[in-house]
């Protein structure tokens, strides 16, 4: 007989929220800083993934029953290898910027998308469940649009340019454009997961948290 489900202290909605101080940060220290060199994009990127790679682990414990923790743990262990691949100082570079932002964007995202698109067909509408499922397809398709504004980024791409007002010249770079498209996601993403995280839902069992309703229920 199966174990009946049990209240949790931790929902979805925390983890979006958790999510979402993460990405706000990352956006933060992009958008303040004058330095967009790829260094100080790894750097961001790497404190980033790290801080959200936690949450995802922690979360499979705290918010998701068992049987449910799968996704958790792996976009956990993905984007935590992503992290500390980011941290390391000697190794960074323009072509790792891309190189590990595009992986990780791409599979990841395609993993939460896919996982969060089975879950929408699976979960009965209106429920709480389906709306956890829906914003991890969304945010999903967000992440792997990272991936494709990136490859479109040319590394080797300069601008020179002159502002009179300032009389001062200035060069565009594509690692600048490239750290500021994933600030740019990084913002994105917070505002989202925040409204996600504080919308009102309907009422559910917990363990619908991974919106993995089970259609035989319907048809009693």
């Amino acid at each position: 007989m199966p174990d009946a489900p049990t209240a949790r202290a931790f929902e979805v909605r925390h983890l979006q929220l958790a999510r979402a101080v993460f990405a706000a940060i990352a956006a933060a220290m992009i958008t303040f800083s004058a330095d967009h060199s790829a260094s100080v994009g790894l750097s961001v990127f790497s404190g980033f993934a790290i801080t959200t790679a936690l949450v995802f682990l922690l979360s499979a414990w705290l918010v998701y029953p068992r049987g449910q923790r799968t996704l958790p743990l792996v976009l956990g262990v993905l984007t935590l290898v992503a992290g500390m691949v980011a941290g390391v100082a000697v190794i960074r570079s323009t072509v790792l910027l891309f190189v590990l932002v595009i992986v990780w964007a791409l599979v990841t995202g395609l993993i939460e998308g896919i996982a969060g698109g089975r879950a929408v067909r699976r979960s009965a509408r209106g429920t709480a469940a389906a709306s956890d499922a829906r914003d991890g397809l969304i945010v999903g398709a967000i992440t792997v649009l990272l991936a494709v504004g990136m490859l479109f980024i040319s590394p080797q791409y300069v601008l020179p340019y002159y502002i009179a007002e300032a009389n001062q010249s200035f060069t565009l770079t594509g690692t600048a454009i490239g750290v500021g498209v994933f600030g740019g996601y990084a913002a994105i993403i917070a505002v989202y997961l925040a409204i996600a995280g504080l919308s009102p839902r309907r009422p559910t069992a917990p363990a619908d948290a991974l919106a993995t309703a089970d259609p035989s229920k319907d048809r009693a």
